[in-house]
C-alpha cells in the first residue's frame, strides 16, 4: 500500500515539504484517514471492508499570491515536485485579497509526534452482536432491514512556515437504518451518529422503527396546505446546517444572503426568533468534539488558508434568538468591523431550559403532522434563504396526542430563519444525525420544534 503513512510518517513529511519551499511563506497540511463499514440489506450483512488514504496540500506564499497543489498518496520522491508546484503557483498568481500574515506559533499539540492509528473492524465488535439480534427480532416481526454502519478516523497535521504545528484526531461514525414492511409497501428510517458505536442501541432503534410501520398500517390522504408540525432533530439539523453553511459575512455585506441589511452591512444584532433560542458551536463539546483550530485546504469567501492554525472558541451564531455572529475570515471581520468567528465543525441548537421529549410533544398535540425527514433540499431563493425538498420515510397525522394514521409525502417551501421565528416550542436537545447532508456535516445537536404553519406546497408522489 503505498501513501504518506507507509514510507514515511505524516510529521516527517510536514516538516520535509516546508523545507523544500522556497517562497516567502509555506502552509503544510497532512491527512490520513482510515474507514471500516458495514452493509446490510434483506435483514442480511451483505458487505464489511476496511480502507485507508492519504492526503497532502501544500500552501505556497510569495508576497501576496496563493499557490495550492493537494495530491492524493504522494510518494517520498514525488514530494519535491508537489512543493516546486505549490511555488510556482504561487509567483504566477495575483494578489489574494484576503493575505494576512500567517498565523504565528503557540504551543504545539502535545500529541504531534504520536503515531497515527487508524480504525479497524474491531469497532463493530459489541454493534454487530447487536445487529444480529435486531435482524432476528425483525425477521420475526415481517420487517426487513437495510442500512450501512461507517466509522472513520482522520488525523489532521497542519505545519506553517512560522512554527505552528498542530494536529487533531477526529473520530467520526454513523448509522443509518432503514425498515420495510414484509410486502415492502411501508417504510420507515432512523440514523445516529456516534464517536465509537458502543452508545448506539441497536434494539431500541429497531422498536421505533417497528411502531411507525405499524402506524402506517392506515394511509389517510391529506391536500397540501400549512400544517401544524413537529419537526424531529434529525429534520431541523437538516435545516439548521444549510442555515449555518448560508451564514457567510462576506455574502451578507455584498447584499446576497438572507443575512444583509437593507441599505448596506448585516443583520447582526437583529432578532430572528420569537423563541429565546440559541444556535452555537463548540470544539470542545463531550460527542461532538471537533478541530480546536481553523484548517482550510483553500481560501474561499467563508474560509482563508492565511487563518490555519487560528484557535477556535465557542461561538454563539443565534443567542436567545439574536442574530450574533456570521462566518467570518481575518479579513471580512475587517471588513464587517465584526470580532473573527471562523466555522466550526459542530452545530448545536437549544430552546429555553430542559424542552419537552417527542413524544411529550406529540401527546400535547390536538392534531397535526409528525414529519420523520427532510430529503432532496435544494435553495429556490437566497435572499430569503427559501428552501425546497421533500419529506421522507414517514409522516404522520396526530390527532388528540395519538398518532392515528401515515399520510401521504408533501414537497416543502421554508426558509429555516423565517422557520426559526415563527417556531412556536423547542423540544429537549439531542445528539442526531441529519438525513441529507450527513455525508458532510454530522456532528450536531438539535431538539425538535414545532412549527404552527409549516407549509407542505404540494403533494409529492414519492413513497
Amino acid at each position: 500500500m503505498s501513501g504518506v503513512s507507509v514510507q514515511t510518517s505524516a510529521q516527517e513529511t510536514v516538516e520535509r515539504a516546508l523545507e523544500l519551499s522556497r517562497n516567502d511563506g509555506c502552509v503544510v497540511l497532512v491527512n490520513e484517514g482510515s474507514t471500516a463499514n458495514l452493509r446490510f440489506a434483506g435483514n442480511t450483512l451483505t458487505t464489511n471492508g476496511v480502507s485507508r488514504s492519504s492526503r497532502l496540500t501544500v500552501i505556497s506564499i510569495a508576497g501576496q499570491g496563493v499557490g495550492v497543489v493537494s495530491r492524493a498518496a504522494v510518494r517520498p520522491d514525488q514530494l519535491a515536485d508537489v512543493v516546486a508546484a505549490a511555488d510556482a503557483a504561487a509567483r504566477a498568481a495575483q494578489p489574494s485579497e484576503d493575505a494576512r500574515p500567517l498565523v504565528e506559533a503557540g504551543p504545539a499539540s502535545p500529541h504531534w509526534d504520536d503515531e497515527v492509528r487508524p480504525t479497524d473492524i474491531g469497532v463493530f465488535e459489541a454493534f454487530a452482536p447487536a445487529l444480529g439480534d435486531a435482524f432476528a427480532a425483525a425477521e420475526a416481526g415481517d420487517r426487513k432491514l437495510y442500512g450501512y454502519a461507517e466509522h472513520s478516523l482522520t488525523s489532521t497535521f497542519l505545519g506553517t512556515s512560522t512554527g505552528v504545528r498542530l494536529r487533531h484526531d477526529q473520530p467520526t461514525g454513523r448509522l443509518e437504518l432503514n425498515a420495510k414492511s414484509g410486502d415492502l409497501k411501508r417504510s420507515a428510517w432512523t440514523g445516529v451518529s456516534t464517536e465509537n458505536f458502543a452508545d448506539v442501541d441497536v434494539a431500541a432503534l429497531d422498536a421505533s422503527l417497528a411502531q411507525r410501520l405499524e402506524w402506517a398500517k392506515t394511509r389517510i390522504d391529506l391536500p397540501a396546505g400549512r400544517y401544524e408540525t413537529l419537526l424531529p432533530p434529525s429534520a431541523v439539523a437538516d435545516l439548521m446546517i444549510y442555515l449555518y453553511w448560508s451564514s457567510g459575512a462576506r455574502d451578507a455585506l455584498d447584499g446576497r444572503s438572507v443575512f444583509a441589511k437593507p441599505g448596506g452591512g448585516t443583520r447582526v444584532g437583529e432578532q430572528l426568533a420569537s423563541l429565546p433560542l440559541t444556535l452555537s458551536s463548540d470544539p470542545g463539546v463531550d460527542g461532538i468534539a471537533c478541530a480546536p483550530f481553523v484548517t482550510a485546504h483553500a481560501s474561499s469567501r467563508d474560509g482563508s488558508v492565511f487563518d490555519n492554525g487560528l484557535p477556535l472558541a465557542p461561538t454563539d451564531w443565534i443567542k436567545d434568538g439574536r442574530l450574533e455572529a456570521l462566518l467570518q475570515t481575518r479579513y471580512s471581520a475587517e471588513l464587517s468591523g465584526l470580532p473573527v468567528t471562523p466555522g466550526v465543525d459542530n452545530l448545536i441548537l437549544r430552546g429555553p431550559g430542559d424542552g419537552p421529549s417527542l413524544e411529550q410533544m406529540i401527546s400535547s398535540t390536538r392534531r397535526g403532522l409528525l414529519v420523520t425527514c427532510l430529503w432532496y433540499i435544494r435553495e429556490v431563493d437566497p435572499q430569503t434563504l427559501l428552501l425546497t425538498g421533500l419529506t421522507r420515510d414517514g409522516v404522520y397525522l396526530v390527532e388528540d396526542g395519538e398518532v392515528v394514521g401515515e399520510v401521504n409525502n408533501f414537497r416543502f417551501n421554508e426558509s429555516p430563519v423565517d422557520l426559526l421565528g415563527r417556531a412556536s416550542e423547542a423540544g429537549a436537545s439531542e445528539r442526531t444525525l441529519p438525513r441529507e447532508w450527513n455525508e458532510y456535516f454530522q456532528r450536531t445537536v438539535m431538539p425538535a420544534l414545532r412549527v404552527p404553519d409549516f407549509n407542505m406546497s404540494t403533494v409529492s408522489q414519492a413513497s
